[in-house]
């Protein structure tokens, strides 16, 4: 997702940049023409796209003033993964340092608070609101706050909720708000991503560990836990 009324701006020295960690790497093939933007998207998001020996490189612009090296780490980590490579550690360490800092995180937050825009509907089918606070009384003692609750635009094939803290909104794959969908299977994901507000995110030696042995726990004290698990692995077969 990107903001209206923001324009890509060239990367200095990007197509150079690029060339040296396709290099550095050893990626296979012949290095392809790179052009590389700083493009305004809504989160630490970066993209590349190969067409006909060119390959078009976007880095978010949160990195416009980022070090030399983290750019090198982004850079070095997003052909990594393009080209089924393991990245060196360090520029994953590099790259993670940059990311977890309380300076690049307070700047994300404003960025995500400027930029995503409210992309919910109404519901057709299941009342999130009532099933919230159904939910809140039976397992959180009605002492959960309620953020913004809806339901996405787009039908997502994969996530089924989410819970963003920047936006304080829970939001839900309009997938499920079907007829057909049980409602025990709504009311796990919505539980799921309750459980979210209650148990924030806690740092880790790997990054951000979001599903903590607490969040776990209470997340299996859900009544139709395992019938709700198996519901959607099958929606995913």
């Amino acid at each position: 997702m990107k903001s209206s009324g923001e324009a890509p701006a060239p990367v200095p020295g990007g197509q150079q940049l690029l060339q040296r960690m396709f290099t550095r790497l050893g990626c296979h093939g012949q290095p392809p023409h790179f052009t590389v933007e700083f493009y305004p998207y809504a989160n630490l998001t970066h993209t590349v796209r190969f067409r006909k020996g060119a390959a078009r490189v976007r880095l978010s612009d949160l990195l416009r003033d980022a070090p030399r090296e983290v750019l090198e780490a982004a850079a070095g980590l997003l052909l990594a993964r393009a080209y089924n490579l393991r990245a060196p550690r360090e520029l994953r360490e590099c790259y993670r340092r940059f990311c977890l800092a309380p300076e690049t995180q307070r700047r994300l937050a404003q960025l995500r608070q400027r930029r995503c825009r409210p992309m919910l509907r109404q519901a057709d089918h299941f009342d999130m609101a009532a099933m919230f606070e159904q939910l809140n009384r039976r397992y959180f003692a009605g002492g959960l706050r309620r953020p913004q609750l809806g339901w996405s635009v787009r039908s997502w094939q994969v996530q089924m909720g989410s819970f963003d803290p920047t936006l304080d909104r829970i939001v839900l794959s309009r997938r499920l708000d079907r007829a057909d969908v049980p409602r025990f299977v709504v009311e796990y994901v919505l539980y799921h991503e309750m459980l979210h507000v209650k148990h924030p995110g806690e740092m880790a030696r790997c990054g951000l560990r979001v599903h903590s042995k607490a969040f776990r726990a209470e997340e299996r004290r859900f009544a139709h836990y395992d019938e709700a698990r198996h519901w959607l692995e099958r929606l995913h077969d």
